[in-house]
């Protein structure tokens, strides 16, 4: 279906994708590549929300490269979008273009629009390619996907740890286990998330400002603190520059003081109990998704990382494992109690694993009952060392 060719320009079109890592959120990361003639005219990825996506870009390259489209084979590695959202229909663009072919690496996921553009593309007599590398595709979007099919963000949980498993020492003190390159890797995971999630355990603690730093981002992610009895004090390096948004528990005339103090630094406060009056984890990811949210990266404490995983909450973990020990004494990475038998542990299946500096990290997804995790054939594993 698929000829060696077809393959080279999916990989470039979603090396294209890779390039909007950081910036085309909540959009998908999409890339596009035309060929005539067996010859590249035209590259294109997706631009920040309210620009232009990835085939209207590539189109705009191969014109002003003095190209005309007509008869062109179109590589994207997502289906072209066929409704008006911030911009016209991509799939409307192609067909006015006359290209003679669109390769497609997987449909939009979006139920109420997927396969709408390439059946525009049809009616129009392209004809029309979908699936190819189409794996590849949906890790690059995984949170999009996510959004789209479960109406909450992929989430995924990050910890430093030693090879015992521990985060810090007893006092408390974490600073810094894993060593430099590790810790500069963990701001890239956090600068393609849509959000940084922590509790207010690691806010009391640290103190943590929460942003991206140790990479180039034109964008921050959004701040999200989980604060069931509103604790957190004003003045916390968490609210200062763009709003944190605030999850806690059912409010009274007792926080209105501390309810304004917050707003006035910008924070926005979302009230959202649970019976036992702590935060509604799942339904804060709903409203999460319906904020736009795709990848939710987690960085907290050992008590809020159990609560989310016991809920069902977590969809992978980002584990950095550094060469040393702490000790049983020391704080252990997850609040969660030991089953009553081996068939009752939680289990994982590595998706990555692959040496950062000197220490090791690991990327595990959760195994859902009666299947494998996604990615994890073992045949198919990467591992670096």
């Amino acid at each position: 279906m698929f000829s060696q060719t077809d393959f080279v320009h999916m990989e470039r079109a979603l090396a294209l994708a890779k390039r909007g890592m950081y910036t085309t959120d909540p959009n998908p990361r999409v890339g596009c590549v035309i060929v005539q003639n067996g010859e590249v005219i035209g590259e294109g990825f997706t631009q920040p929300a309210g620009q232009d996506h990835a085939e209207i870009r590539a189109m705009k390259d191969a014109r002003s490269r003095g190209h005309d489209l007509r008869g062109a084979t179109v590589y994207v590695t997502l289906e072209p979008c066929s409704h008006f959202g911030r911009t016209p229909p991509c799939a409307n663009a192609l067909i006015e273009a006359q290209v003679a072919r669109v390769v497609a690496a997987m449909e939009d996921p979006n139920p109420q629009v997927s396969g709408r553009g390439l059946a525009m593309l049809r009616d129009a007599g392209i004809e029309v390619r979908c699936g190819l590398l189409a794996n590849e595709a949906q890790e690059l979007n995984i949170g999009f996907v996510s959004r789209m099919t479960r109406g909450r963000p992929w989430v995924r949980m990050k910890v430093a740890a030693s090879l015992d498993g521990r985060t810090g020492l007893p006092s408390g003190v974490s600073q810094w286990i894993t060593g430099e390159a590790a810790r500069a890797d963990g701001h890239a995971w956090r600068a393609r998330a849509s959000a940084i999630l922590t509790g207010i355990g690691t806010v009391r603690e640290d103190d943590p400002r929460m942003t991206v730093r140790a990479v180039d981002t034109s964008r921050q992610p959004q701040r999200v603190l989980i604060d069931s009895q509103l604790e957190v004090s004003p003045q916390a390096q968490i609210l200062a520059g763009a709003p944190t948004l605030i999850f806690c528990g059912n409010l009274d005339e007792r926080h209105s003081e501390r309810v304004q103090a917050l707003r006035n630094r910008g924070a926005e406060i979302v009230e959202m109990a649970n019976a036992a009056g702590k935060v509604d984890l799942p339904a804060m990811l709903k409203v999460l998704g319906e904020r736009q949210v795709n990848e939710l990266h987690v960085e907290a404490g050992y008590k809020l990382n159990g609560s989310l995983l016991r809920e069902g909450c977590v969809d992978e973990l980002l584990v950095y494992l550094a060469p040393s020990l702490l000790g049983n004494d020391s704080m252990s990475m997850f609040n969660l109690s030991a089953p009553a038998t081996l068939e009752g542990r939680v289990k994982l299946a590595f998706h990555n694993v692959e040496r950062i500096g000197d220490d090791l990290r690991i990327l595990a997804r959760f195994v859902p009952t009666g299947g494998a995790a996604p990615g994890s054939d073992a045949a198919s594993l990467p591992v670096s060392f």
